[in-house]
């Protein structure tokens, strides 16, 4: 007598798929190229904000109850002291002649800078240069013929192919993680210059600095930032790509400094919203919300409400692309800009101006003196703002918000005090002015205010409804 044996075939394709295609052996890959990855630990001037140090607790052990509250409650004495050297990250060599690459961050901090190979050898560092902006830093250390990565090009990472990590995570030195490329070209937030590279590779404190491998043995990033809301690993992991890593660190080498290019706009993603406001029929491009008095762009006649599509013929299809593709551009370079104006596009010739040093910003907090209307239809109470007044805000045009009501503006993120500079394609003049643009807009459409708040600078969009508020 016979017995069938019924086997799912979602479950029978499965195991054929999974018999067929085992998963990778890393083994060669680390065995190969580790020994080039390196950790990198420093001693630091170990002291409080205040520059205060507690004291020792002589006798008490700390696993003492004692210990804590003796440690918490002792009163703390001034003087910097040296600590022992403490794991910061890791780093990868880029050249048999000690050239290492690793993350700012990992070194900014430190004093003395040691680095560690595979073989137990230690050397000082020194730092040949630092660039905040990508987070890379140029340490170099006094050795011949070491072992050096091979460098891969990211471009031809494709998502869901295997990477693996190489790095000190908690200072476990010469840890291996692995996992596939999640996705390219993030932009993180505060991170303008860097598409970075987003893997579900396990990193965690210590793997900064390190080199992402794919499976060529290629060095394709460096493992720099994760995504976290515990401060541990939760399966979003960042690396700049090695093209980006080794620019820098080829200007920091012949100069200790990088130069990048800059024009001197404040800009913002163009939102469907905003494209429909502005007559576009994509959502493409980086909107220009301010132009820097005397800069570049102020010289070539770029105005707020610009919207740049292309730069020196690369394509800017989301804002986060045009501070990378300027940036890579050379100081004293050229170039034409495409833009999107009054329902038409321009051609605009530019030369691009050099990135100068950080500077501290000083701000203007003194609120002008105003002249009150009632609600409008967005709910808002708007006054004109003085000659005076405009001066000594910086600003040409603008309409302060000086109260409003429950509405589509408090909805959007309208505040009192904010300053709204522009409607649309328009600047904004007078009360008058304003009043007639918003009476020409149609329940149903999208409307974009510029509006200055601080030293910043937006659109911010909403769209008009038969419930709005009345005048």
């Amino acid at each position: 007598m016979f017995q069938f044996l019924f086997f799912p075939l979602a479950l029978f394709s499965t195991f054929v798929y999974a018999q067929a295609n085992e998963l990778p052996d890393f083994t060669g890959l680390v065995e190969k190229h580790g020994a080039a990855v390196v950790n990198i630990s420093a001693v630091q001037s170990a002291s409080t904000s205040n520059n205060q140090m507690i004291p020792e607790l002589p006798g008490i052990p700390e696993n003492s109850p004692f210990y804590e509250f003796f440690k918490r409650h002792m009163q703390p004495f001034p003087g910097p002291r040296k600590s022992e050297p403490k794991s910061l990250g890791s780093g990868f060599i880029i050249s048999s002649d000690g050239y290492i690459l690793t993350n700012a961050h990992v070194i900014e901090t430190a004093d003395e800078i040691t680095v560690k190979l595979n073989d137990k050898r230690e050397y000082a560092a020194e730092i040949i240069g630092t660039d905040r902006k990508t987070d890379i830093a140029l340490i170099k250390i006094d050795a011949t013929d070491l072992p050096e990565v091979t460098q891969g090009n990211p471009d031809n990472l494709k998502v869901g192919e295997w990477v693996i990590a190489i790095g000190s995570p908690f200072g476990f030195e010469h840890s291996v993680t692995a996992g596939i490329v999640s996705a390219k070209g993030r932009s993180l937030a505060q991170e303008n210059y860097v598409p970075f590279i987003q893997t579900d590779v396990a990193i965690n404190p210590g793997n900064s600095g390190g080199p992402l491998f794919n499976m060529k043995g290629e060095v394709v990033g460096i493992n720099s930032q994760i995504y976290s809301r515990t401060g541990g690993f939760m399966g979003l992991s960042f690396a700049i790509p090695i093209n980006v890593a080794t620019e820098i660190a080829d200007q920091l080498k012949d100069s200790g400094k990088v130069s990048r290019g800059r024009i001197g706009v404040m800009i913002q993603e163009i939102t469907k919203e905003l494209a429909e406001s502005f007559g576009l029929s994509e959502s493409k491009g980086a909107l220009v919300v301010s132009v820097e008095k005397g800069s570049p762009a102020d010289r070539a006649g770029i105005k707020a409400r610009d919207i740049i599509l292309l730069f020196d013929e690369k394509e800017v299809a989301t804002s986060a692309d045009l501070p990378r593709i300027v940036g890579n551009t050379k100081p004293g370079s050229k170039v034409f800009l495409q833009v999107w104006r009054d329902g038409a596009l321009k051609k605009i010739k530019i030369e691009v101006g050099d990135t100068p040093s950080d500077k501290a910003v000083e701000k203007r907090k003194q609120k002008p003196d105003i002249k009150t209307e009632r609600p409008n239809r967005l709910g808002l109470i708007l006054s004109e703002i003085t000659v005076a007044q405009k001066k000594q805000l910086e600003i040409a045009n603008g309409l302060l918000v000086e109260d409003m009501q429950p509405g589509i503006a408090s909805q959007s993120g309208i505040r009192i005090g904010d300053i709204i500079m522009g409607f649309n394609s328009k600047d904004i003049r007078t009360l008058e002015q304003f009043n007639e643009l918003l009476s020409q807009v149609k329940s149903g459409k999208n409307i974009a205010l510029l509006v200055k708040r601080g030293e910043m600078t937006t659109f911010i969009t909403m769209k008009l409804t038969d419930d709005d508020n009345k005048p």
